[in-house]
């Protein structure tokens, strides 16, 4: 049986980015299916290229794409994609079912392709619910354009066989669309309890990043990308630096759109107490987080994000630290429910420096929410048991 896999970002372990994908297709494997992905890539020779990547086929189609693109060269590529991916898709032969994981929202345009020309269902994955995210961030106002959007993502969530969400919010966006519920299932993003875990720390990667291991670290790790609202970290490290505390220091690991608006306010700000480690492979980012007391997962505040399933919130529940949230949605009722982490109200950056100098003052806290956050990660998402639920969807919709 083989399967076609369709994601413009595939990234494996040794890349920085989100591996749900790789992990995916690796259980696919496993389970005596054929996998072949079709992606993209900024750097190489020829328009396409074939790998086999740890048993995964992996077709690499050349088209830039970054973050920090304005959003008419992202549409550029993202349309790009979808032509190209859709020419390779049509030539692949022996193709069981395709599995399409968005965004953008036209990666399903070639899954259509494939179920009109050549009768082959798709899955579809929403990871983001496009396109009501750039409708409410702004990045899509033309009333043609959103009309048109709308009906794309109507036309796609009718043809596929079945429909897969990151979140009880997307499933609640898709069900909205008037989709039959038990076409819909929920996988949330995934915790690696293999990859991120608790450990003695790594001091030769500490003085390679510059990290003080007596101060108290937060870390941001990830897209820094306009949807995150990374500027209140920012204003939270300038009124910690205002008190006169030094010893706090919060860390920006990755790359994105913003990325060089929080360097400006940095430097505007004149603070000691931010370090900024570019985008990094898992064993990398992996020891990082193990160097740091709490992981920040901060969002814009608009209601559509509050719908997000951020890869970095589960790494952050394997790696057994306390996870910050100020996005009012299912993650603060997964962090307080289940006592691993806090809220923050997103318009006050102070709400966090009060939780940091309670954490200060008493690091048990800590240490209870660190444990309650790996329990949490093994018990219900791990990797091991979300890829098993993965595949029963697709045994039952081939």
């Amino acid at each position: 049986m083989r399967i076609l896999y369709i994601h413009q970002y595939f990234k494996t372990p040794s890349e920085p980015g989100g591996t749900r994908s790789y992990w995916f297709s690796r259980e696919l494997i496993h389970n005596g299916f054929e996998v072949t992905v079709i992606t993209s890539r900024t750097h190489q020779k020829r328009l396409f290229e074939k790998e086999t990547v740890d048993g995964i086929h992996v077709i690499y189609i050349r088209n830039a794409y970054s973050n920090d693109m304005t959003i008419i060269r992202r549409m550029i590529s993202f349309i790009k994609f979808m032509i190209l991916s859709t020419w390779v898709s049509l030539c692949q032969k022996r193709i069981n079912l395709v599995y399409a994981t968005s965004t953008p929202l036209t990666i399903g345009i070639p899954a259509l392709f494939l179920k009109w020309v050549k009768r082959k269902p798709f899955i579809f994955e929403v990871r983001d619910l496009w396109p009501e995210v750039p409708i409410q961030m702004g990045g899509l106002r033309n009333p043609l354009f959103k009309y048109m959007a709308l009906a794309l993502e109507k036309i796609i969530y009718q043809n596929a066989r079945h429909i897969v969400t990151l979140s009880p919010g997307m499933k609640d966006g898709v069900l909205k669309r008037g989709i039959d519920e038990k076409k819909v299932s929920m996988i949330p993003n995934m915790s690696k309890i293999d990859k991120f875990w608790r450990r003695e720390k790594n001091n030769q990667i500490a003085e390679i990043f510059n990290i003080d291991l007596n101060n108290f670290n937060l870390i941001h790790f990830g897209t820094m990308g306009r949807a995150n609202g990374l500027e209140y970290i920012v204003n939270a490290a300038n009124l910690i630096q205002k008190k006169g505390i030094f010893d706090v220091s919060f860390i920006f690991m990755g790359k994105g759109a913003i990325k060089e608006k929080l360097i400006k306010m940095k430097k505007e700000m004149k603070l000691s107490n931010i370090i900024f480690i570019e985008a990094q492979p898992m064993e990398i980012v992996s020891d990082v987080v193990n160097l740091c007391d709490v992981s920040i997962v901060p969002f814009v505040n608009l209601p559509i994000l509050q719908t997000n399933s951020p890869n970095k919130l589960f790494d952050s529940l394997s790696a057994g630290i306390p996870v910050v949230v100020n996005s009012a949605g299912w993650t603060k009722d997964l962090v307080e429910e289940n006592q691993c982490g806090v809220y923050v109200d997103p318009g006050k950056p102070e709400e966090l420096v009060e939780k940091i100098l309670t954490w200060k003052i008493h690091p048990a806290l800590l240490v209870e929410m660190g444990s309650a956050a790996r329990k949490l990660a093994e018990r219900e998402y791990d990797k091991s048991i979300l890829s098993k639920k993965f595949i029963s969807i697709i045994k039952a919709n081939l």
